[in-house]
Formats: structure tokens, sequence, C-alpha cells
């Protein structure tokens, strides 16, 4: 068997997002009916299967935009080096073989706290793997502006290309969206050169409307993607609060001309859910939006599951999980 992958470089793309002027049209005008969401997300997972070896190339995909991450108190440089090495041979060389793949496989990024920026920087020198730092006082977003002002400058400085900024989840509540905005523009402009992911922190922002809203603050104030979740909230990423911000950046793009990405996180631990983002993006926001430059997904333990089911591909049965490297 022989395998293809789109290789599409994330270098290889568009313009920049740019920040836009603060409209509050398309914000106000929102309109979401959620039993519509609901059908639609719950029907597309029922609609679309792919089996055998196109659900091998799928989860081959998914690997390719994985942003492998650890954000624990317990994390250390060994623990990052481990991660990055990876990042950097998701699969094993001897399953791609065995699957008839030749190109190289890598993650979408690492992503880490900004204490090990410096140490993911140097585990992955001489690659192209980005390395992506929560910054701006994650998970809560509570800590003072001027100091997560600082930490996005010095996660940048540290040689972070990425940057997952939380907003304010209280600016959305209270429906103040010129502070919003001005918040994130300001983390883009501290960004710099380095890519901005704006986290919404959908599971606490109450409504799906609200979901929506914060969605188009975001783009106009220069989010270069924008992220369902910290990965710490009770509630995080969901089909039906995914398919409410991609129809805000299907929207946003069909108004301005340019692509914002999408990155769910936090409970996307198995290979098949996983798949279920994947047609999600295809159907839409179409092929290019699968591709690592406009989607992400941030996991952990998603890209074990993965490997384990690709083994079972290649091989006709499953590894315990125990024998699958962790990083």
């Amino acid at each position: 068997m022989s395998m293809t992958l789109d290789t599409k470089s994330i270098t290889e793309t568009l313009n920049r997002v740019p920040i836009m002027p603060l409209d509050l049209g398309p914000v106000e005008d929102v309109k979401v009916n959620r039993s519509a969401v609901e059908r639609r997300a719950d029907s597309m997972t029922k609609r679309r299967t792919v089996k055998r070896e196109w659900q091998a190339a799928w989860q081959l995909q998914v690997a390719r935009v994985i942003d492998l991450t650890t954000l624990a108190g317990d994390d250390t440089p060994g623990t990052v080096e481990r991660l990055c090495a990876k990042a950097r041979q998701p699969i094993r060389a001897e399953l791609l073989e065995k699957l008839g793949v030749t190109q190289p496989i890598t993650t979408g990024a690492v992503c880490v706290y900004h204490g090990m920026v410096e140490s993911a920087v140097d585990a992955l020198a001489g690659s192209e793997i980005p390395v992506a730092a929560v910054s701006t006082g994650f998970p809560a977003g509570l800590n003072p502006f001027k100091q997560k002002i600082q930490e996005i400058e010095a996660s940048v400085k540290a040689g972070a290309s990425e940057i997952d900024i939380v907003i304010s989840r209280q600016h959305v509540l209270t429906q103040n969206w010129q502070a919003l905005y001005n918040e994130v523009k300001a983390f883009r402009e501290a960004c710099g050169p380095a890519h901005m992911k704006s986290i919404l922190a959908t599971g606490e922002l109450g409504t799906l409307k609200n979901v929506m809203r914060a969605s188009y603050v975001c783009m106009q104030a220069g989010s270069d993607f924008i992220k369902t979740s910290t990965g710490k909230e009770p509630v995080n990423a969901t089909l039906e609060v995914s398919l409410v911000m991609l129809r805000a950046i299907r929207d946003y793009y069909e108004q301005t001309g340019y692509k914002v990405g999408f990155k769910p996180a936090g409970g996307i631990r198995s290979a098949k859910v996983s798949v279920d983002w994947l047609i999600m993006m295809k159907e839409e926001l179409g092929d290019e939006w699968m591709q690592p430059h406009l989607f992400r997904i941030g996991a952990s333990a998603l890209l074990n599951d993965i490997e384990r089911q690709l083994e079972h591909f290649a091989y006709g049965r499953y590894s315990s999980m125990q024998y699958q490297a962790l990083g």
C-alpha cells in the first residue's frame, strides 16, 4: 500500500491576518440557532465516515496538525526534550515504511509554558517545527495586563514563533466588545512576527452567540487563529462550538478575503474522534483548512492512539498503550 499526503508548507500561504478596525455590525447581528447547530454537528459524524486505508491516511493527516502539548506543573527540560523528539518522529519509521509512506511526517508544533520555550527551541533546532507558548496568564487570564504583555514579549524573545493567548472572559460576559478588541489587538502587537492564537475558553462564555461574537472581535483584532479552549475548563472542544467558530471564520473570509486558522483543544484523545474535526474542516471550509497552516489540534495523548490505530491497520492487531512511546 502506498499513501501520499498534501505537504503544503506552513509558511507557504497567504498574507498575514491584519489588524482591522473594530466593526460591531457583524457582532451585533449574530444569530445562532442552537438546535440547528446540534443537528448539523450530529449528522456530520454519521453521514461521512472513512475506512481502511482512507482512515489511515486521514489519521496520518491528523498527526501532521497536532500541536503536541505539555502543560503540566511537573514539566522539566527532559520532559520537553522527549516531547520534541516525538514531534520530530510522531509515527515510528518502520510503521511508516509498512504503510508505504515515504515522506517525513512531523507534528504541527510543540506547545509549552513560557519557562520551557528555550528547552523546546533547542530540542527542535534544525527542524521546521514551530514552538508555541501559552501566554497572558494562561489558563485563567487574570494576570495584570502589563504582565500579560511582558509575558508575550519574553516568549517571543526566547524563540517562540507562535503565541497562544487567553482572552479576558469578563469582556465577553459583559458584552464589552471594545475592551476585548483593545486587549487582543495589544496582544497581537506584542507578538510581533509570532503568529497569535486567541483562546476563547468557550466553556466559560455562556452561549453559542457569545462564542460567535467573540470570534468576530478576535479576528478583527488580528488573530491568526481562534482556539476553543485552554483544556483546563470543565467543558472544552465540542463539535457544536467548533461549528459556530468555523462559520464565523467562513463569514470573515467572505467579508475580508483573509483566512483565519482554527484550533480545537481539550478532550480530543481518540484517533476516531479526531477525524471528526478533520471532516468538519473539509465540509465547512474546504481542503486548504485541513493543512497545518490553518488547522491545529491541541493534544497530548491523541498521538499515541493514532499510532496504535495505524499499527492495527498495518499488522492486524492492537498493541497495549504501554508499548507506545509517550515522548
